[in-house]
């Protein structure tokens, strides 16, 4: 195997490169950024838009396997720049991957490209696209998924994996965002909503991504098809936030906000923002504050089934590396 990882400077699309040079698989990869200490690991590295056809044709050149992690990931944030990268880099790559040769395509999606704002319990891979989108971030995606799985033939197998709340040690900004705001002392608990959530610690999350490739070929059970992935043990949202905090060395959240006072506060948020024409998030979306007053946690019996895919570090533990980390990075 000869594998690209596109994004493989980032919190993910990092852990995956570590594990596949781990295996002693040859690695490159493809980012708009220079990361030097990932060609200090003897990773060939390749910088550019993966949308731009003849940066990704010299990305796939001589590979085997694509794992397409890279994306622009937000809520906030112009439709065409989500577009340019999620859709059209996703079709421009698929593109010169089958032109180069690639057999196996490994696809980050996201649990997002089936929600539609109402609480999501236990759903499995049989749940639909919804008919409209709350970000444009999860429409995106959701397109960017369905050109990767349509792709699928008996030469090219694709595959696509939607790891939720993907969090661990290391540059993560999922992590970072709720330390810097549970510090400066933002966070608070929005109408008493405390519902059961997914997440998926980084390791599990590299290694559903090499279960996958190994896994997938023409004809495979997993071709052609999307899978959730999580620990497979949900837990309540502010739950999960304070055992985050815990690990900072920060006490829980315990402020309350009213959900329609938050409500209010997100919508003048966004108002004020596009007037400014402001290109950081606001403090406050709608979308953000649907994701923490509604459940969302899947089942993965399908991964457990197609891929051999089963968490391998538990909740409790994956915090306590966390905090080892987080005391060796002050």
């Amino acid at each position: 195997m000869k594998a690209l990882v596109t994004g493989g400077g980032g919190f993910l699309g990092g852990a995956i490169v570590e594990l596949l040079l781990a295996k002693g698989i040859p690695v490159r990869c493809l980012a708009r950024g220079e990361y030097p200490g990932l060609a200090q690991l003897g990773v060939e590295c390749v910088r550019g838009n993966i949308a731009d056809p003849e940066t990704a044709a010299r990305a796939c050149r001589g590979c085997d396997t694509v794992f397409h992690v890279a994306a622009k990931v937000g809520m906030w944030g112009r439709y065409s720049d989500f577009y340019e990268t999620n859709v059209t880099g996703t079709a421009k790559l698929l593109e010169a991957a089958k032109a180069a040769g690639v057999s196996r395509f490994i696809f980050t999606s996201s649990p997002s490209v089936v929600f539609a704002g109402d609480d999501v319990e236990g759903w499995d891979e049989t749940a639909p696209y919804p008919k409209s989108f709350d970000s444009y971030y999860a429409e995106t995606k959701a397109r960017a998924e369905q050109l990767t799985l349509a792709a699928n033939s008996q030469r090219f197998a694709t595959v696509a994996l939607r790891p939720h709340l993907v969090w661990g040690p290391g540059r993560d900004h999922l992590i970072s965002g709720i330390i810097s705001r549970g510090k400066a002392g933002k966070l608070r608990l929005i109408g008493g909503f405390n519902k059961l959530i997914d997440t998926t610690y980084i390791d599990d999350a590299a290694l559903a991504h090499w279960l996958a490739a190994e896994k997938l070929s023409p004809g495979a059970a997993c071709a052609g098809k999307a899978y959730f992935i999580s620990q497979g043990d949900p837990r309540p949202n502010w739950d999960i936030v304070n055992m985050i905090l815990a690990a900072a060395g920060i006490g829980p959240v315990v402020k309350t906000i009213p959900y329609g006072l938050a409500y209010a506060a997100a919508a003048s948020l966004e108002t004020a923002w596009r007037l400014a024409r402001r290109k950081e998030e606001p403090p406050l979306t709608r979308f953000v504050l649907q994701q923490l007053t509604t459940a969302h946690w899947f089942n993965i019996s399908a991964a457990r089934r197609d891929l051999g895919y089963a968490p391998g570090v538990t909740i409790g533990q994956g915090m306590k590396n966390l905090e080892e980390w987080l005391k060796r990075s002050v």
